[in-house]
């Protein structure tokens, strides 16, 4: 059975409040009339991206936090994203910006220390590459795993997620981080956020990641030493607890 959802058709169960985060900032040549607000799900690693990025850039921003997004979406949510009506939404001095690649590319061009893309368009074109294989490898391929039922389906859902890490972690080699210059960047602020479900995809398919793919494992603890990272995944067991919420409401179980 293959299941289709998205993150504008999750319940959240935490309070819907505005938090001001102010962070130590690299370089202030323009942000005191830059007002940022983003839209967010605790449990969406797509929204963990951009707090990752903006983070890491040094830049403030406020969150917003979308209490109940299977029925009750924010009227700001829906005016700022009236197309997919879903988490994360960057809001620019009051301009809102969607999708978390474009919304991390975009915080790249507007704070251009630390850079997250290589400087080059090639390094660039490349990036996005292994960016959008993410999205669509790790991040659909651990969801077939949890939505799958029956070992067999599990199985192969299990496989085909494990032969996508293996290529990332041949991607990786013997560098410290996919970015340029051994640096951390784009591509692994794009993954190392769906790494807080990995858990969830260990649980319910049976393998342990490590195992596998120990030079991968050993990334993810060094990009958990950055505060940027340690201070925004959530704990893996309250993200697991949430997907077996979500396999009883889409009876998975």
């Amino acid at each position: 059975m293959k299941l289709h959802w998205h993150w504008n058709l999750i319940y959240i169960n935490r309070p819907c409040d505005l938090n001001l985060i102010i962070l130590p900032s690299r370089n202030r040549n323009n942000m005191a009339q830059d007002e940022l607000v983003l839209l967010d799900c605790w449990v969406s690693p797509f929204c963990m991206r951009v707090k990752i990025a903006l983070t890491e850039k040094g830049v403030p921003f406020e969150v917003r936090a979308e209490e109940n997004l299977l029925s009750a979406k924010s009227l700001l949510l829906l005016a700022s994203n009236p197309v997919h009506k879903k988490v994360p939404v960057l809001l620019y001095n009051g301009k809102p910006i969607c999708e978390s690649t474009i919304i991390l590319g975009f915080i790249d061009e507007t704070w251009a220390s630390p850079p997250l893309l290589p400087p080059c368009a090639y390094g660039k074109a490349q990036a996005r590459f292994w960016a959008d294989f993410i999205d669509k490898k790790v991040f659909d391929g651990g969801k077939a795993i949890w939505t799958s039922k029956g070992e067999v389906e599990v199985e192969a859902a299990k496989d085909a997620f494990i032969e996508t890490l293996k290529q990332l972690e041949e991607t990786l080699g013997e560098k410290d981080f996919f970015g340029c210059n051994n640096a951390f960047g784009f591509v692994d602020i794009t993954l190392i956020a769906i790494t807080s479900w990995f858990l969830a995809y260990e649980k319910f398919g049976g393998f342990k990641v490590e195992e596998h793919c120990p030079k991968l494992s050993a990334w993810i603890y060094r990009c958990k030493e950055r505060d940027s990272v340690s201070k925004t995944l959530p704990d893996s067991q309250n993200v697991y607890e949430f997907v077996v919420m979500l396999r009883k409401m889409f009876g998975v179980e």
